[in-house]
């Protein structure tokens, strides 16, 4: 029996041993120190191996080139080393293709992004020559800090059916669904800039058989969706103020349409652009076409540093056609610590971020997020009865009309203004204070 236990003992540690040998099938890409199963397509950039890296160069006046595999790909796991110079944007496409008649041969399909930029979309999913952006990294504050500036990166791309997941040196990045393209080359990208920027790629190595069996079993969470109702919201009465791509339903507060400049929209973020901190100096403050009484409110914001911004509500642009912002009951936006207005006001602390501007202190502990990051801010108004909320707290609230929200009035800078904040009905305003501050996911409901 002893000799049969010992014999079973060293049948498993053998077992375990040859189990923990075996090798997970990757394929390197770089072969031979060659680029023997690669073509370049597009510019005319250059690339060469050494030391068995690819070193790719970029060259005066020419346009985005693209080394790519002559083998395509429907579902696989990729692996890949990079070091890019940090003045260059760059990309690996997957699934992606060049057929003569698209745009002539254009390169087109998904590219996982490398982007040494302030931005930070690292790992992001754009759709080369097609529709843009599909999952970036605004949201993803970890993951934009992943990718290290002027060192080697690397990158984990799975694809696998209707899904790209994307990691950045071991960090999740970006996770999509999307069925528009389901094979295609994978291809290297120098991307058109000045001359002589370089960017390397090297470890490149791929699994294409029993993919599922090697792929990362923790979920991603998907990509948030921005200026979309939630099945609840819709059920709930809720509707989108901003549509996320137009300028539909808004106007300048002195104008007849909306401003010609001041304001970008992109990738579904609204933004005011800087201008120098004047108000309503440049493209001027928007309101919304149409007039709300009792209402639900919400919209994401974030602020840059030492930025001014607001949003008003129950606003009549005819009063106020000087200079300055249209009159309105203002929730604050504002970087209290930069910001010279968090001291200022006749009540004290009523300049600073989710106040009701000049007349009520928010909570001082109230549950704002670090600059760069989305905060989003709520207001109710019912029957005169009015709260501010940060972040899911409510920081304020108040009664228009009441004995003692007259008397904050008449101490404000509001107190020239007859019946101050009392309509019944008003646009609501997004504020240009002439400092970059975007705002997304803008919803309301009337009650």
């Amino acid at each position: 029996m002893k000799i049969y236990n010992a014999f079973l003992c060293l049948l498993l540690i053998l077992l375990s041993s040859c189990s923990l040998t075996q090798k997970t099938p990757w394929e390197n890409l770089i072969k031979d120190n060659t680029l023997n199963n690669w073509s370049v397509k597009g510019g005319k950039s250059t690339y060469k191996v050494v030391d068995g890296a690819i070193i790719g160069n970029t060259v005066k006046n020419e346009a985005n080139t693209f080394l790519t595999t002559n083998k395509m790909y429907d579902d696989f796991i990729l692996e890949l080393d990079f070091k890019v110079d940090p003045e260059m944007n760059s990309g690996i496409q997957i699934r992606s293709n060049s057929f003569p008649e698209y745009n002539n041969g254009r390169v087109h399909g998904y590219q996982i992004e490398i982007d040494p930029s302030e931005r930070a979309w690292s790992g992001g999913i754009f759709d080369e020559g097609r529709r843009g952006w599909l999952a970036d990294l605004e949201d993803n504050t970890v993951g934009k800090k992943a990718f290290k500036q002027n060192e080697w990166n690397s990158y984990r791309i799975e694809a696998i059916g209707d899904t790209i997941k994307t990691w950045v040196n071991g960090v999740p990045a970006a996770h999509l669904i999307d069925n528009m393209t389901a094979s295609g080359f994978i291809g290297l990208q120098v991307h058109q800039g000045k001359e002589g920027r370089k960017i390397s790629w090297k470890n490149i190595r791929i699994i294409d058989k029993d993919v599922q069996k090697y792929s990362t079993k923790t979920p991603l969470p998907p990509a948030p969706k921005r200026n979309l109702l939630t099945a609840e919201e819709q059920k709930d009465g809720w509707k989108l103020l901003w549509d996320g791509s137009s300028t539909k339903g808004w106007k300048g507060a002195k104008l007849e349409e909306f401003p010609k400049q001041g304001w970008l929209i992109k990738n579904g973020i609204l933004s005011v652009l800087a201008s120098g901190g004047a108000e309503a100096a440049a493209g001027g403050d928007i309101v919304t076409e149409e007039l709300y009484g009792n209402f639900e409110f919400k919209v994401d914001f974030k602020l840059t540093p030492g930025a001014n911004s607001g949003i008003k509500y129950y606003v009549d642009t005819e009063i106020n056609k000087g200079p300055g912002s249209s009159i309105g009951l203002e929730y604050q936006i504002l970087d209290d610590a930069l910001h010279p207005d968090a001291k200022l006001g006749n009540h004290k602390g009523s300049r600073t971020v989710a106040s009701l501007y000049d007349l009520i202190q928010a909570d001082v502990n109230k549950p704002i997020k670090p600059i760069g990051e989305w905060n989003t801010a709520y207001i109710i108004s019912n029957n005169n009865h009015v709260e501010h909320w940060l972040n899911g707290v409510k920081v304020l609230e108040y009664d228009r009309g009441s004995e003692e929200y007259l008397k904050l009035v008449s101490e404000s800078k509001y107190e020239k203004w007859p019946n101050f904040g009392m309509l019944k009905k008003g646009q609501i305003l997004l504020q240009d204070h002439g400092d970059n501050v975007s705002f997304r996911n803008i919803k309301i409901k009337s009650l």
